[in-house]
């Protein structure tokens, strides 16, 4: 079953999220950040996969503080379009909304959240700055390398694919020198490989990696 509803953040904001809930009772929440190109069809459907596996799932519309309503697919322009909505934003906003979210999802559960692409970056900068979560799992963030002296607050694992050309693999080893309690996982894959609807999606990684990301909320979120 999933809905939207309607978050407001410390600062008086209100903005949607998009909600999946399990059939039964849930066992925890899972928080899903959103890649450059909005709460999609894909960011729905991962939020629903995590609601299949018994997790309440909620999905916050980051971009609505400058681009409300944005949804777009994956052409050259959706890109241009998203990362123009992604460096327009104000990242202690962004936390102040992502903080929302966790509030939600707090009332059925321990809170994890996991974060793909620029949300991959704000799941790593949540799990440094934010309260309220037991576990993260970053997929490909950009800019966490950015961050790798700034040290994750509960249990983080990261996702990176070996061939993207977004994040050299010399900033992904300094990452993890600088932060050894950090799992970080690296696959024979390309930027985006989670995201059935890219053309850079590989089927083996994005299976493996969601095995260990559920592994490591069930490890961190009971049950």
């Amino acid at each position: 079953m999933s809905e939207w509803t309607k978050l407001q953040a410390d600062d008086g904001f209100a903005f949607p999220a998009y909600v999946a809930r399990p059939v039964a009772t849930p066992k925890a929440a899972i928080v899903v950040l959103q890649e450059i190109f909005g709460v999609n069809s894909h960011i729905r459907s991962v939020a629903d996969l995590y609601a299949a596996e018994g997790y309440l799932a909620i999905a916050p519309a980051l971009f609505e503080r400058a681009k409300p309503g944005f949804e777009s697919g994956y052409l050259p322009a959706d890109v241009a379009a998203g990362r123009d909505i992604a460096f327009a934003l104000d990242r202690a906003k962004v936390m102040l909304d992502i903080e929302a979210a966790i509030r939600f999802a707090a009332a059925f559960g321990k809170v994890g959240l996991v974060g793909y692409c620029w949300g991959g970056t704000m799941a790593y900068a949540a799990a440094c700055h934010v309260t309220g979560l037991s576990a993260v799992s970053g997929y490909y963030g950009g800019g966490i390398a950015a961050m790798k002296d700034e040290t994750p607050q509960v249990p983080t694992i990261l996702h990176f694919g070996s061939r993207d050309a977004h994040i050299p693999m010399e900033s992904v080893e300094a990452l993890k020198a600088a932060q050894p309690d950090v799992t970080v996982y690296v696959y024979d894959a390309d930027h985006g490989f989670n995201c059935d609807q890219r053309g850079s999606y590989d089927a083996d990684s994005a299976r493996l990696a969601r095995e260990r990301t559920l592994a490591h909320f069930k490890a961190h979120l009971g049950r």
